[in-house]
C-alpha cells in the first residue's frame, strides 16, 4: 500500500501544523522542527542494536531486529501514544531522517490500528531541514530590514514585542544579548535557532510586509549566531534610536533583570534556591566584564550588589539594587554604546522616545 506523503514545507510552516517526530531521542534532541513532538518509533539502544545490525548484516537483517525489539506491549504502547497526539492534533504530519523506513513502517501501524492514514513528510527531517536553511540566503528575504537600536535598558524588546512587522531575535535565541543575557533555562541549539529563525522570517514574508524590524545584535546573541550572509543582510538597514532617560532605563533594567529575572529563578527552583542562582548568575555576569570595566570599578560594583543583595534578604527591600543597575548602565554599557553610534555608518532615520518611535515604526 502506498502511503502519503508531501512536501509543502512552506504550508507547515505558515499554517504551523503540528508533526510526529519518530527518531531516537538522541537525533530529536540534536535537533528537529517548532511544533514537532518526539514520540519515537525506536529508542536510542533499540536504534543503536539496529545500526550494529545493518552494518554487519544488511537491511533485510536490520529490518527484522527492528521488528523484534519493536514488538508486543513495547509496539502497542508506541502506537497508543501516536494515536493520542492525532486525537489532539489529527492534522499532524510524521518524519524519520530521510522520510523513509521509520516514517513508513509508522504510518502502516497507525493505519492497520485506526483504519486512518497519516501524512509524512517527503524526504524526511532532512529534507525540510534543508528547505529552511535555504530560506536563511538574503535572497529569499522580500522586506527591507530597519534596525532599532539605543542604550542598554531603552526597552527595546519590548517596543519591538508591540510590533507585527518585527522579529525578536532575542526571544528566538532565548537570551537578552549581553553579557547578562542568560535566561534561566537553556538557549536553543544551533540547529534548533536557525530551524525556528527560518520559521519566523518565511512567517514575516508571507505576511508581506514593507519592512522587518529587528533590534541591533550584531551576529551573535548569546551562545546562537546569524548565518554570515543573512546577519550582513540585516545589519545593513537603516537605524532607528530609542532615546530613554537614564533613570527609566535604570527602572526597566530594574524589572526584567532583578524582579522578573528572580521570579524566573525562583519558579525553577525553591525561593531560597532560585535566589541563590540568581545572585550566582549576577556575580559571574559582572566577572565577565571585569576587563573591560577595570580591577577597581569591577571590585566595586560588585560591593554594590552584595550590599544590595544582603539588605533584600534581610529586610525584603530591593531599593539597594538601584545603585549597582545604575552604575552599570551608566560606567559600563552608556560609554560602550557612544563608542559604537560614533562608529555607526548606517543612516539614522529616526530618534525619539518609546511613544515617538512606536508610532513612527507602526507606520512602516
Amino acid at each position: 500500500m502506498k502511503m502519503l506523503a508531501c512536501n509543502d514545507f512552506e504550508k507547515i510552516v505558515t499554517e504551523e501544523i503540528p508533526m510526529i517526530d519518530v527518531r531516537a531521542p538522541i537525533e530529536f534532541q540534536k535537533g528537529a522542527f517548532k511544533n514537532a513532538v518526539n514520540l519515537p518509533l525506536m529508542n536510542d539502544e533499540e536504534r543503536h542494536l539496529v545500526g550494529i545490525c545493518y552494518k554487519e548484516k544488511g537491511n533485510e537483517e536490520a529490518v527484522k531486529l527492528g521488528h523484534q525489539l519493536v514488538s508486543g506491549e513495547i509496539k502497542k504502547e508506541r502506537i497508543n501514544a501516536w494515536i493520542s497526539h492525532l486525537e489532539k492534533y489529527p492534522n499532524s504530519k510524521i518524519y524519520c531522517f530521510r522520510g523513509g523506513q521509520r516514517s513508513q513502517i509508522t504510518q502502516k501501524w497507525i493505519s492497520e490500528v485506526t483504519g486512518k492514514e497519516i501524512v509524512r513528510l517527503e524526504g524526511g527531517y532532512k529534507a525540510f531541514r534543508n528547505y529552511l536553511m535555504a530560506e536563511l540566503e538574503p535572497v529569499q528575504q522580500k522586506s527591507t530590514p530597519i534596525l532599532l537600536g539605543g542604550c542598554t535598558g531603552s526597552g527595546k524588546t519590548i517596543l519591538l514585542k508591540k510590533l507585527q512587522n518585527a522579529i525578536d531575535l532575542e526571544g528566538i535565541a532565548n537570551h537578552r544579548g549581553s553579557s547578562f543575557g542568560k535566561q534561566v533555562t537553556e538557549q536553543p541549539s544551533q540547529i534548533n535557532f536557525e530551524n525556528n529563525l527560518a520559521y519566523a522570517l518565511i512567517q514575516h514574508r508571507n505576511n508581506e510586509y514593507e519592512y522587518i524590524i529587528l533590534e541591533d545584535e550584531g551576529k551573535n546573541i548569546g551562545k546562537c549566531f546569524l548565518p554570515k550572509p543573512l546577519a550582513t543582510y540585516f545589519s545593513s538597514g537603516d537605524v532607528v534610536l530609542l532615546k530613554i532617560p537614564l533613570e527609566e532605563r535604570v527602572q526597566i533594567t530594574m524589572d526584567e533583570y532583578v524582579y522578573e529575572s528572580q521570579r524566573l529563578y525562583i519558579e525553577s527552583y525553591t525561593k531560597e534556591q532560585g535566589l541563590t542562582q540568581w545572585a550566582d548568575y549576577i556575580r559571574g555576569s559582572l566577572y565577565k566584564i571585569k576587563k573591560r570595566l577595570g580591577g577597581d570599578r569591577c571590585k566595586a560594583l560588585i560591593d554594590l550588589f552584595e550590599q544590595a543583595y544582603q539588605e533584600q534578604i534581610n529586610s525584603g527591600s530591593y531599593a539597594l539594587h538601584q545603585n549597582w543597575v545604575e552604575t552599570l548602565l551608566r560606567d559600563y554599557y552608556d560609554p560602550m554604546y557612544q563608542y559604537q553610534i560614533q562608529k555607526i555608518t548606517n543612516k539614522i532615520i529616526f530618534e525619539g522616545n518609546v511613544a515617538e518611535v512606536l508610532a513612527y515604526l507602526e507606520q512602516k
